[in-house]
């Protein structure tokens, strides 16, 4: 399994930038790597002095390039799901459209790029993966979606099968279908085998995003109070969906450290021209084992959750419990934890925010 590092800044050049050196360092150590960008414009192979396209190709020794197209992806993506529907279906009706006909939707782009970084990531070529997302927001809710899918799945699915209408509606289903679409499957048996292959893939990407060995993000961030405060809010947001952050990459000149504690923070200078040894030099090591706070931490044991919300303060963050689960809001981002049994349906007996952790008790 390959380590997929990113880096959340404020889009810009040095965003990339950063992203290139280090491809080109981890590369230099032995790394097998692949450099995967999803800006659309020229940048990145303007940068790399080659051309980028959607297929991995070589640019140096250990390092590859792919641009993340997201037209590209969703051709791929729908062979796919037409292969899925021609093994479960005796009269496939989605074979006569085809993948060139279809538009991307709002949201569509980082679900695509998450999927092909999945598939990246299991065939086995790579030691690391970097990602260059189009903006550190979107990057954020990019990682987020396994853990959000998942609880769709977990709640809707459940919900709807519990229900009057889930109930009443089962009987019918399997002779209406084969009325209309002459298809000869059985809805348990595809909903069942279809739910468990969906949990799966969303099970190994949450499994994968709360181990700082497989997925973490570094910082990008300058010395001017505007930036500093914007990093923080993007720590924090990282942090709301369980992207490990594990330091800060600072533009020319240090900052007070104690704002981005306990991170490491590590002073990087510009690149200029084709001298990129600088840049290099200066990155950390990325591969280096370090103490992260963890996201999520819970305590049977002594009946508490501490959830690490760096960037935020008190009056940011909004606690509610409306079913078995806790919902936390902080930064945009709506996070629902699903307590292990000792803990489910257990009323909350208080919470308190102290050293960047929402503490809550039961």
């Amino acid at each position: 399994m390959a380590l997929i590092l990113t880096f959340l800044g404020k889009g810009d050049s040095e965003q990339i930038k950063v992203a290139i050196a280090a491809a080109q360092k981890l590369a230099a150590q032995g790394s097998r790597v692949l450099l995967a960008d999803q800006n659309s414009g020229p940048t990145m192979g303007l940068l790399l002095g080659a051309v980028v396209t959607s297929s991995p190709s070589e640019v140096s020794a250990n390092l590859k390039a792919v641009k993340l197209s997201s037209t590209f992806l969703l051709e791929q993506g729908w062979e796919q799901v037409k292969e899925l529907e021609a093994k479960y279906l005796r009269s496939p009706t989605l074979k006569n459209v085809y993948g060139q006909e279809l538009g991307i939707l709002p949201g569509m782009d980082q679900a695509l790029a998450l999927n092909a970084l999945r598939e990246y990531d299991q065939s086995g070529k790579y030691d690391v993966i970097i990602y260059n997302g189009d903006s550190s927001l979107t990057t954020v809710r990019m990682f987020g979606i396994p853990e959000i899918l998942s609880w769709y799945l977990r709640r809707f699915g459940k919900i709807l099968q519990e229900s009057d209408v889930g109930k009443a509606l089962s009987p019918f289903i399997q002779p209406i279908t084969s009325a209309i679409l002459n298809v000869s499957w059985s809805p348990d048996d595809l909903s069942q085998e279809s739910t468990n292959r969906a949990n799966d893939i969303l099970e190994q990407g949450k499994t994968a995003l709360a181990d700082p060995q497989r997925v973490v993000a570094y910082l990008l961030t300058k010395p001017d109070q505007l930036t500093l405060a914007e990093s923080q809010y993007i720590w924090g947001c990282a942090q709301q969906v369980g992207l490990t952050v594990k330091g800060v990459l600072v533009h020319k000149e240090q900052v007070n450290k104690e704002l981005f504690e306990p991170l490491s923070v590590t002073v990087i200078p510009p690149q200029t021209g084709e001298d990129w040894q600088a840049l290099r030099e200066a990155l950390p090591d990325f591969l280096a084992d370090s103490q992260t706070p963890q996201p999520i931490a819970i305590d049977v044991a002594a009946r508490q959750v501490r959830v690490f919300l760096a960037g935020f303060e008190k009056k940011q963050v909004k606690l509610t419990q409306y079913g078995p689960e806790i919902t936390i809001e902080a930064g945009d981002q709506r996070r629902n934890i699903d307590l292990p049994s000792p803990l489910r349906g257990q009323p909350v007996k208080g919470a308190k925010f102290q050293n960047h952790y929402l503490i809550i008790s039961f």
